[in-house]
């Protein structure tokens, strides 16, 4: 029966944009990171990356992240330029407590800038989050 499912919400998981230095570009680069603010660890994080808007959409991305410690984060991927202009979605999903977890994290377009920047204290650095 379907009143006997559950479906469990996501907590204290949250997707960050930070722009930072990268050797790799020798430049300036937003780059997407998932935070895990829980007391546990998350365990087979998977996530579905991809912009898009009414007219254009980027090619899917898919990343196995492992799992993520507790109060700890991991680096997604770089997020181009051109990019930031359209809606970012990361769809996560994650193992803990022994059940599924899954969430759709959207930046909307043009929302990844330096005005919209926060301090994030786990990552100690300014970044776009989306919780």
């Amino acid at each position: 029966m379907k009143k006997d499912i559950e479906i469990p919400v996501v907590k204290d998981v949250s997707i960050a944009m930070v722009y930072e230095w990268d050797d790799e570009f020798s430049g300036q680069n937003w780059n997407a990171y998932i935070i895990n603010n829980k007391t546990m660890a998350i365990d087979m994080v998977l996530i579905v990356s991809k912009g898009y808007d009414e007219d254009r959409k980027t090619t899917t991305m898919r990343h196995s992240l492992g799992t993520i410690t507790a109060k700890s984060y991991a680096k997604i991927e770089l997020v181009q330029d051109d990019v930031l202009q359209l809606n970012n979605a990361f769809y996560v999903t994650f193992f803990a407590n022994d059940k599924l977890f899954e969430k759709n994290y959207i930046f909307e377009k043009n929302s990844i800038s330096e005005n919209n920047v926060t301090f994030i204290p786990i990552l100690e650095k300014e970044a776009v989050l989306v919780e």
